[in-house]
C-alpha cells in the first residue's frame, strides 16, 4: 500500500491524497460504505461502484461468526465471495465484541465473548484477529483494540490504552500478508493526555496507517474534535488516518480539516431503512405527513435513480407500505449524497476553501426541512 498527498488546504490540516492498493486507487478524503456482513445493505456491489465508491468496509466479528472464515477462504477470499473488485478494509471487530455482548470478558490474552447470533462462547486473541483478516484477504486490516464506553473513568481508559498498545505489538509480530496493510488503532477516551500517549507509542511502531477509535460514542462534539486534534498532530503526516464510525456532514468536514483521510459509518444506510433521506437542506423524514403530496425529488440536482425517477410522495408511500424498493432507493440516494459531499470536500481542499465549505454545512444537523 502506498499513500501520496497531492494537495493541502492552506488554512487547515485537510489534504487530498491517493491511497494505492493492489486492487486499485482510492482518492482521499474518502467515505467507505459499510458492508458489515459482506454486503452493503440493499445494494449490489456494482451499484456501489457505479455511485463512485472505490473501497468498502466489512466487519471481522460478523464474518468470523457467519458464514465463518473457512467458507470465505474456500470461496477465494472476501472479494470473490462478495463480488467486489475494489479494495476492502476490514475492521477488527473490537467495537462489536464490546458493544454487542453483555458477557464480554477482556483478558491479557484477548477477549472472551458470546455470539450475538446463537450465544455460543468464543475467544479471540490479537493474533487470531490478524490471522482471520489475512484469511479473509482484505487489503487493509485493523488490529484488535480495547474499546470502552463513554463516559469511563480515567483508570478504565488508561487500562484500555495500555492493553491496546500491547495488542498492537503482538499484532505486528504475527502479520505476514505482504499485500495487506495492517493499521494500528489509537484510543484514549476523552482524556487528551491519554490520547497523546496512545498516538505517540502507536506511531513509534511504524504502522502503514492508523485507525482512530473510541470517538463519536456520545461525547460532546467539541470534546471529540479536541481529542482528534491531539492525535492527528502526533500521528505521522505521511500515513493515512481512518476515523472509525463518524458520518454526519458537519463531523466529517471538521475531521477532514484536522487531517483525517478515511471514514466509515452506518448512518447513511441505517437512516435510509428508517425512512430518512439526507439532503443539503437537512434530513428528510419521509414518515412525516408533510411529504404525502410532495411531488419534488429528494434533491433537484441529485443524479441517483431515486431522484431521477421518483417523488418524495411516492418514496414515502413505498416506505409506508414496507416496500423493499423504498429501502433500496433511499439507500442509493443517501450513499450518493455522501459521495457528493466528499467530492465537494476534495474540490474545496484543492481550491483552498475548506473553511468556507465547513461554514456552509454548519448547523446541518439542526435543519428542519418543510417547516
Amino acid at each position: 500500500m502506498l499513500f501520496r498527498i497531492l494537495f493541502r488546504d492552506p488554512q487547515t490540516l485537510a489534504r487530498v491524497g491517493v491511497l494505492t492498493t493492489s486492487r486499485g486507487e482510492v482518492t482521499t478524503p474518502a467515505f467507505l460504505p459499510v458492508g458489515t456482513r459482506g454486503a452493503v445493505k440493499a445494494m449490489a456491489p456494482w451499484e456501489i461502484a457505479g455511485i463512485g465508491y472505490r473501497m468498502i468496509l466489512a466487519n471481522t466479528y460478523h464474518l468470523y461468526l457467519r458464514p465463518g472464515v473457512g467458507v470465505v477462504r474456500d470461496a477465494g477470499g472476501l472479494h470473490a465471495f462478495m463480488g467486489w473488485r475494489g479494495p476492502i478494509l476490514t475492521d477488527s471487530g473490537g467495537f462489536q465484541v464490546f458493544s454487542l455482548s453483555s458477557t464480554c470478558e477482556v483478558e491479557e490474552e484477548g477477549v472472551r465473548f458470546r455470539s450475538v447470533y446463537d450465544g455460543s462462547e468464543h475467544f479471540l486473541s490479537p493474533e487470531d484477529v490478524v490471522r482471520i483478516q489475512e484469511e479473509l484477504g482484505s487489503d487493509i486490516a485493523m488490529i484488535l483494540d480495547h474499546c470502552v464506553a463513554y463516559p469511563s473513568s480515567r483508570e478504565e481508559v488508561e487500562k484500555s490504552v495500555e492493553t491496546t498498545l500491547r495488542w498492537a505489538e503482538r499484532s505486528l509480530a504475527v502479520h505476514r500478508k505482504s499485500d495487506q496493510a495492517l493499521f494500528g488503532i489509537v484510543q484514549g477516551g476523552t482524556y487528551p493526555e491519554l490520547r497523546a500517549r496512545s498516538a505517540e507509542v502507536t506511531a513509534s511502531l511504524a504502522f502503514p496507517g492508523y485507525g482512530i477509535g473510541g470517538l463519536s460514542v456520545g461525547e460532546p462534539r467539541e470534546t471529540m474534535l479536541r481529542c482528534l486534534e491531539v492525535q492527528t498532530s502526533i500521528l505521522p503526516q505521511d500515513r493515512p488516518r481512518h476515523l472509525l464510525g463518524i458520518g454526519d456532514p458537519e463531523g466529517v468536514l471538521e475531521s477532514v480539516a484536522l487531517g483525517v483521510d478515511l471514514f466509515d459509518c452506518v448512518l447513511p444506510t441505517r437512516m435510509a431503512r428508517t425512512g430518512v433521506a439526507l439532503a443539503r437542506e437537512g434530513k428528510l423524514n419521509l414518515r412525516h405527513a408533510r411529504y404525502a403530496r410532495d411531488l419534488r425529488p429528494l434533491e433537484e440536482d441529485c443524479p441517483c435513480p431515486a431522484c431521477a425517477r421518483f417523488t418524495r410522495a411516492y418514496l414515502r408511500h413505498l416506505y409506508g407500505v414496507n416496500e423493499i424498493l423504498a429501502h433500496r432507493m433511499l439507500t442509493w440516494h443517501n450513499l450518493t449524497f455522501m459521495h457528493r459531499l466528499f467530492l465537494d470536500c476534495r474540490r474545496a481542499i484543492r481550491a483552498g476553501r475548506m473553511v468556507e465549505l465547513i461554514r456552509e454545512w454548519r448547523g446541518w444537523g439542526e435543519r428542519s426541512p418543510g417547516r
